[in-house]
């Protein structure tokens, strides 16, 4: 079973029922635009995952838990049911973001539910297509099973007071150094990072074909970052607790697992007016 990452050319020798592909492409500007691709072409038998309808619940916005609040067990176990998961049965998640997008966010929602057989496309969809792998638009109905799923709250940050009272441990900010530094601000009201946060590109886990970096050169480039600090106490954020997944499957790629990620991220954080924000 694989469990982080995934080659094209794996994900294709496994059987048809042997594994539960999804389709989590997804467009912040336009958030209709990934399930339009999907009916367009998507890898065969995959099932499509909407980031804000299922791996989301944007009921909770406005209660601080940042723009892409962290789905209910039941609201979770209800989707994986809808797509007949089963336990044992391999996870593939894949999206034409690298990774970055909805795809590492199934990722670590399985991870979070204990689950380990459950690995990213390696490359996303770009990479299926240029080892000349089939797509469909066919239709995928899977026999929906009964599921009950349950967090593992050590492995998750929802407290904003945690975060804001951090000793000892270190948080990294997934987001571009721009946003980080507060030089711009493309999608939140407020600019700028939390204090003592340091940054980490999710984009530096990534070779120029869009692939990760080797599990070696991933381990020396996170120890230059988090230093003495071990694994299970770095905590990853980002700008809604999405692309925070991506440094955690880098992390975990890389032999370092245990990492936490504070789900409301910068969204949550300046929810509240009075919380501090650092720039630079």
């Amino acid at each position: 079973m694989k469990s982080t990452l995934i080659t094209a050319e794996e994900l294709a020798a496994l059987p048809p029922d042997g594994v539960l592909i999804v389709d989590c492409r997804h467009d912040l500007a336009d958030t209709q635009k990934g399930e339009r691709e999907y009916n367009s072409e998507h890898i065969p038998g995959a099932v499509f995952a909407h980031l804000d309808r299922d791996l989301s619940d944007l009921s909770r916005e406005s209660l601080g838990f940042g723009r892409h609040p962290l789905p209910s067990e039941a609201h979770f176990s209800a989707v994986l049911g809808r797509w007949g998961w089963r336990p044992g049965l391999q996870v593939v998640s894949y999206d034409a973001s690298n990774g970055a997008l909805a795809a590492v966010r199934l990722w670590w929602l399985l991870r979070l539910c204990g689950v380990r057989e459950a690995a990213v496309l390696d490359g996303g969809l770009a990479a299926w297509k240029a080892a000349k792998l089939p797509v469909s638009q066919a239709t995928v109905q899977r026999l929906p099973t009964q599921v009950s799923m349950h967090y593992e709250s050590s492995q998750v940050v929802l407290d904003h007071a945690v975060v804001a009272g951090l000793h000892g441990d270190l948080l990294i900010d997934a987001r571009a150094t721009l946003r980080y530094r507060g030089d711009v601000e493309p999608i939140d009201r407020a600019a700028g990072h939390i204090p003592g946060a340091v940054n980490r590109p999710f984009t530096d886990n990534l070779q120029a074909d869009g692939r990760f970096k080797s599990p070696a050169e991933l381990r020396q480039e996170f120890h230059a970052v988090i230093g003495d600090h071990a694994p299970e106490q770095i905590v990853h954020m980002c700008g809604s607790g999405v692309t925070a997944c991506h440094n955690v499957l880098a992390m975990e790629h890389a032999g370092m697992p245990g990492s936490r990620v504070y789900a409301p991220s910068w969204s949550g954080w300046i929810s509240d007016t009075s919380r501090p924000i650092a720039k630079g």
